[in-house]
């Protein structure tokens, strides 16, 4: 099997934070930066740093868990539209990801271009991925407009975007167990800097680092210098 992990899984959200990209945002390169030093500025004023978005966007745990696949061929990206080459490098496993979105298909745009919302319904349709699961973070149980907070809502929304024989090869989880490593062929950690705050950069470049990842399309450092 392979295990993919979007970093939004951990650099989540609280309740009630309504600037939070969680509930939906565009991929673009003003997202991803940008989108932030508005939200950062809105918290700390003239003076802010990214440290001023950690009581709304707060860094979850578990990621330290990850740390166990030290070993396994580990690569990092930028965005979850960079997953087709490394799923043709294993065609037709199985798929867990940890992620806060499904990432099957989306409810606007071309559903046949490929982005960071649908590349796995693409792989599932085209045979890339044989099974696929999304397991979404525990943290959403506490967000009930978030997609992993009602399972049953959120495969009653897919079944009016997906063809009932993909939808049969899905399965949506929340807070699963971990795989062994031995079962794990391959990892890929997604940055998804649109929905991730610049706060949590050091500690993804920290786990990437444990895991001896090769970068595929290099993450933003949106580090040095703050807002």
């Amino acid at each position: 099997m392979l295990l993919s992990v979007d970093w939004d899984a951990f650099s989540g959200t609280r309740e009630l934070v309504f600037d939070a990209p969680i509930w939906g945002t565009p991929d673009r390169d003003h997202d991803r930066l940008e989108a932030w030093r508005v939200r950062a500025r809105k918290r700390g004023g003239d003076h802010a740093t990214w440290a001023d978005l950690e009581p709304d966007f707060p860094l979850y745990s578990g990621w330290e868990a990850l740390t166990r696949y030290a070993g396994v061929p580990a690569y990092v990206t930028l965005s979850h539209a960079d997953a087709w080459d490394w799923l043709g490098q294993f065609p037709g496993e199985d798929v867990l990801n940890l992620d806060s979105h499904h990432d099957l298909s989306s409810f606007s745009g071309d559903r046949t271009r490929l982005r960071p919302g649908n590349w796995a319904g693409l792989a599932l349709e085209a045979g890339l991925i044989d099974q696929y699961t999304c397991q979404y973070p525990d943290w959403h149980a506490g967000l009930p407009v978030a997609e992993g907070h009602d399972l049953e809502r959120t495969r009653a929304e897919l079944g009016a975007l997906l063809p009932e024989a993909l939808l049969r090869r899905v399965t949506l989880t929340r807070a699963g167990r971990l795989p062994d490593p031995a079962e794990v062929r391959s990892i890929l950690l997604v940055q998804s800097p649109a929905w991730t705050s610049p706060a949590h950069d050091g500690v993804l470049w920290t786990l990437a680092a444990a895991l001896k990842a090769q970068s595929r399309v290099p993450p933003l450092d949106r580090r040095p210098g703050g807002p």
